[in-house]
């Protein structure tokens, strides 16, 4: 199986949102943002081979990249774009379940990405 692409959606406004949210977890929990980082290694390596407990499927092409660090979960919603492109869409910290309003963004993010796929991967400034 060929490696699959991660990239991170890119808002209008240039920002990642998963990215930003790695960043702030990062200044708060540093183990907790190096563990993620990990997690989104193995999707580069596994993409949609990836199961349960790392990965799981929500609903509407969206999955979830499951992380624990102590008694705290982490989850990073994402969802494919072809055969061998993740993009990482949104970035939380979960509680009893995921919530809605959490997937409907990563859906929203997703048509986005869709319809316009150049516009929406966040590309690092040189």
């Amino acid at each position: 199986m060929p490696q699959t692409k991660v990239f991170f959606f890119c808002d209008d406004d240039g920002t990642a949102p998963v990215l930003e949210w790695l960043a702030e977890l990062s200044r708060k929990q540093r183990k907790a943002a190096e563990k993620c980082l990990v997690r989104i290694e193995t999707l580069k390596q596994l993409g949609n081979e990836l199961r349960r407990p790392i990965a799981d499927y929500l609903e509407d092409g969206i999955y979830e990249l499951r992380t624990r660090h102590g008694t705290v979960q982490y989850r990073i919603l994402y969802f494919f774009h072809g055969q061998n492109i993740a993009v990482l869409a949104h970035g939380l910290t979960k509680e009893k379940e995921v919530p809605k309003g959490a997937i409907a963004d990563a859906i929203e993010r997703k048509q986005r990405f869709e319809q316009a796929p150049d516009k929406h991967t966040y590309r690092e400034e040189k």
